[in-house]
């Protein structure tokens, strides 16, 4: 199974920015689709933002469209999450995860069937 692990996480002020990294092992991410996920205190998780590796489309959620940008790097089998303009409603526990290349409800999390531990970003007022 494919095993993911996020990076690049921690305290940042408001307006700031920050850089997640999402890197895989025992797969490529080559037939996957890689989503990022978050979940603040007390909250539901939600979707953020996703990629299909396959042929680049995206999409973002509509609190941090404009801001977040994700990417890929095919060379070095990671995805990115660019974090801009951060506020202090980003403080969560980011989750990159992975579903299969055919998912269709790619802003779903329960269609994702692997996920990292987790990072912590922190966004001060």
């Amino acid at each position: 199974q494919v095993q993911l692990a996020e990076s690049g996480g921690g305290l940042v002020q408001a307006g700031g920015s920050l850089r997640l990294s999402c890197a895989a092992s025992g797969h490529t991410f080559s037939n996957y689709i890689i989503g990022w996920f978050r979940q603040a205190p007390g909250k539901e998780r939600e979707f953020v933002a996703t990629i299909r590796w396959s042929d680049g489309l995206i999409y973002y959620s509509d609190s941090v469209k404009g801001r977040f940008a994700i990417s890929r790097d095919n060379i070095r089998n990671t995805v990115n999450l660019q974090m801009n303009n951060l506020k202090p409603d980003d403080t969560a526990v980011y989750y990159c995860a992975a579903a299969t290349w055919s998912t269709i409800a790619m802003r779903t999390a329960a269609s994702y069937n692997y996920w990292g531990k987790g990072t912590l970003v922190t966004v001060s007022s």
